[in-house]
């Protein structure tokens, strides 16, 4: 039925549009949160809290001065400020902890809030190292507080309706992924002081980062672990600081292929040398294609061209299917920025205390295929999954 196959691909139905109101019974309940970790991101999340109901930023923490004050002032609740995150956590007032600090030190600082009773929305890559998954794991499973993993397009209303028609058979038995997050730049920081590189600029060193494979490669292999519902079997890759020859350790360009045991292929590459298509998915099936960016889906179908006259899919949200930039049938969802989706949901499932989306589970196992990846690549190696580390 092409009527029911186009409307399908054009529009979502109502659950996808906007996120779940409030609950009567916590209609008035603020959820107050301290964020450890106020440099790009984390003071990014506090000014994106501001627009945010029934969420308060009251304290920040980090340990460069000059970082803490400018997150401070992104929020617009004059929030406290702390040094050392275990006095942040010490604060009986805070509920909620964001954590936005560097990869290697989340898993410490997660169970240690979540020691502290308070609930956790903890930015990816999850954790560091197979023993920092097992043990945060192991903490989350045994605590009452509500955990999630700060994989944003969990929440994007665009991503799951796209992971709903695939699915539902939209592009028929999925044969591969390709997937890009690429960038033309170093993809540094500037530093005040050379004794603060190592600070600022920790995304380039491997004792404190998983570099482009977990700073960006994890969303896309989580979205891939999400739509098939399947952990990869092994997975085997290649990288190298080939084109910003500085002095970094992480690579300066990625290229991974996981499969996975229905003989999916998924592949992964990550460049700082040219930008074209910047992030892009592609789910490849033998019915036809979805391309998703960061905000936008297409539908490109086998055998079919794009001289077909389409009209109206909806007469209530009036929008149209229509050929767009030969990537397909533009795919039109309703939908806010995933972020700030994210932490709309977080408060969600704090308040109604709700197993979010994005949880340690699926963190998880994103974070697992990530050191598989960051060890095929440094040790030249094929890595098998280990399911061993989700039960610890």
């Amino acid at each position: 039925n092409k009527k029911t196959t186009l409307a399908t691909a054009g529009i979502a139905g109502t659950s996808h549009l906007y996120g779940n109101i409030i609950s009567n019974l916590n209609a008035n309940k603020t959820i107050n949160i301290g964020v450890i970790g106020t440099g790009v991101r984390g003071g990014g999340l506090m000014s994106m809290i501001n627009g945010i109901d029934h969420v308060n930023v009251i304290a920040g923490c980090d340990v460069l001065p000059f970082r803490l004050n400018k997150g401070l002032v992104r929020a617009n609740s004059n929030p406290k400020g702390y040094s050392d995150y275990r006095k942040l956590l010490d604060n009986k007032d805070i509920d909620a902890v964001i954590v936005a600090t560097p990869f290697n030190t989340h898993s410490k600082i997660a169970i240690d809030a979540l020691d502290a009773g308070k609930h956790v929305f903890c930015e990816k890559t999850l954790a560091k190292g197979y023993d920092g998954v097992r043990q945060l794991v192991k903490k989350a499973n045994q605590s009452k507080s509500i955990f999630q993993t700060g994989h944003q397009y969990h929440s994007s209303r665009l991503y799951t309706h796209v992971v709903d028609l695939i699915k539902d058979g939209k592009v028929g038995n999925i044969t591969s992924f390709v997937s890009q997050w690429n960038r033309h730049g170093n993809w540094r920081r500037p530093v005040p002081e050379p004794k603060y590189e190592k600070a600022i600029n920790w995304r380039m060193y491997r004792e404190f980062s998983g570099g482009l494979t977990a700073e960006l490669g994890s969303h896309q292999i989580d979205f891939v672990n999400w739509v098939l519902n399947e952990t990869p079997n092994q997975v085997m890759g290649i990288g190298g600081v080939d084109y910003w020859k500085d002095g970094r350790e992480t690579y300066d360009n990625v290229h991974l292929i996981y499969s996975y045991s229905n003989g999916v292929k998924a592949n992964f590459t990550y460049l700082t040398s040219n930008a074209k298509d910047g992030y892009q998915i592609k789910v490849i099936g033998d019915l036809g294609t979805i391309i998703v960016d960061m905000e936008n889906a297409w539908f490109y179908p086998e055998g079919k061209t794009k001289n077909r006259v389409l009209g109206d899919v909806d007469g209530v949200s009036g929008a149209t299917v229509q050929w767009d930039k030969e990537k397909g049938y533009k795919i039109n969802v309703e939908h806010i920025n995933p972020t700030k989706q994210a932490l709309i949901d977080f408060r969600e499932a704090v308040l109604n205390n709700k197993q979010p989306e994005s949880d340690i589970t699926t963190g998880a196992k994103a974070a697992i295929c990530v050191q598989m990846g960051l060890d095929a690549m440094h040790n030249n190696e094929i890595v098998k999954w280990n399911s061993s580390i989700l039960n610890p």
